[in-house]
């Protein structure tokens, strides 16, 4: 039962991601709102409100229509337009930054939300005027209701300013890298955390049992909860081989174990690798990686030409990798002391591998970019302080091809004199 509860609050946080949650959700709230304003209109509140505070009834059928059809044209209007805004603004930033950035601005929840009042209140005032009974009398007129949908179209046109003011603001470059950067070192944060109290100390897996993907996709998450209660309650230990944000084939290793596990067991223990055809930063931080690198070199080509852009892309991968040098390349979970559970990673030298390389091919010409990036490898190789050795070799052989890359493509010679001194540190 508990691991069904888990499953199904894991569905939910990835149903609320779809970019049509928000807006159904609240559509259907408008609806209902509609549904019980024409239940108290029918208990009289109207001829109440009319008897004792006027103001707050429109007594006027024609005015009411005119009211109505007006807020009804001028919310699919203004649907229009923020849909066509929206549809320009992320054809810009695929074209200037990269297509990657777009699932992040599409899913944005704020904008979700207003496009859901929008949803909402058009369905509130489309069933409102259908409960107008044009023979009747002044309180059989829902003249209340008609005041409340006054009331949205005013928070309608509060959301659409905001709506204007809030895009605007996502869509530049800065914000973009600083949105992907937070979620990536947030992620970051709860991985370090997560190790804190490890024990690396796990035992040679070479001849476990080695169990398939049943799936084929991105690999997004792994929910670690019930895959720990698994191993205690079967007295065993699981090494996952596969590494969380990679494409995973049918058939291909998914994870090692040291006993074997029945046909049922199984099920259950594969439901727990959640597999996707998106990739998802909150859950995967190489990614926050990827789409900074891929707009450090989008500035760089000869279209765009915004080296400015470009170094502030390598200020925040700076931060970041400082911050993946306090994770270790493998993640241990315990029980008791128990090391239970091996996940393996992207290893910090292939990380900055991936990195390093596009942005050193496509800005090894350019002195000031190269300059930048070996500040970077100092910060990470001399003052960040690791104590992984394997980590901060890792950067040294980075500052040498970055090194033979710029002697290549660089022929000033005050310029070449400029980046040895630079790396005098790594006693090129």
């Amino acid at each position: 039962m508990k691991n069904i509860i888990v499953s199904g609050f894991e569905y939910l946080k990835k149903l609320e991601s779809k970019i049509a949650f928000y807006p159904t959700v609240y559509s259907l709230v408008g609806v209902g709102f509609a549904f019980f304003m024409f239940y108290i209109e029918n208990k009289g509140v109207s001829a109440y409100l009319m008897d004792h505070v006027p103001l707050l009834v429109i007594n006027n059928t024609e005015t009411a229509f005119s009211i109505l059809t007006t807020f009804i044209a001028g919310l699919i209007s203004i649907m229009v337009f923020s849909f066509s805004m929206v549809m320009v603004l992320l054809n810009q930033a695929s074209s200037n930054f990269s297509p990657r950035v777009l699932p992040g601005l599409i899913s944005n929840k704020r904008h979700q939300k207003i496009l859901g009042i929008y949803n909402a209140t058009l369905l509130y005032c489309i069933f409102t005027m259908v409960s107008i009974e044009p023979d009747g009398d002044k309180y059989q007129l829902p003249g209340f209701s008609v005041l409340l949908a006054i009331v949205l179209m005013v928070v309608c046109l509060g959301a659409f300013i905001y709506f204007i003011h809030s895009i605007s603001q996502e869509i530049q470059v800065h914000n973009i890298m600083q949105r992907i950067f937070s979620e990536a070192k947030n992620r970051l944060d709860q991985l370090i955390t997560s190790e804190k109290d490890g024990d690396h100390d796990f035992p040679d897996t070479d001849n476990w049992t080695t169990y398939n993907s049943v799936s084929t996709g991105f690999l997004q998450d792994i929910i670690l909860d019930p895959v720990l209660e698994f191993a205690k309650n079967n007295d065993c230990k699981c090494h996952v081989v596969a590494i969380k944000g990679q494409y995973i084939y049918k058939d291909k290793p998914l994870f090692k174990c040291n006993a074997e596990i029945e046909k049922e067991a199984l099920e259950d223990l594969l439901s727990f690798f959640q597999f996707s055809r998106d990739e998802v930063i909150e859950n995967n931080y190489v990614l926050g990686f990827k789409q900074i690198t891929e707009i450090a070199v989008k500035a760089m080509s000869p279209g765009i030409n915004d080296p400015g852009t470009t170094e502030i892309a390598i200020d925040y991968l700076t931060e970041l990798f400082e911050k993946r040098m306090q994770k270790q390349d493998v993640s241990i979970l315990q029980h008791n002391d128990d090391a239970l559970i091996k996940i393996n990673s992207v290893s910090f030298k292939d990380l900055l591998f991936s990195v390093l390389a596009p942005i050193r091919t496509y800005a090894k010409h350019d002195v000031v970019v190269v300059v930048k990036l070996i500040h970077m490898l100092n910060h990470l190789a001399f003052t960040v302080g690791c104590k992984n050795k394997t980590y901060v070799n890792a950067v040294h052989e980075e500052a040498s091809k970055l090194f033979e890359d710029a002697k290549k493509a660089i022929t000033n010679p005050e310029d070449v004199k400029l980046i040895t001194l630079q790396l005098k540190p790594f006693n090129l």
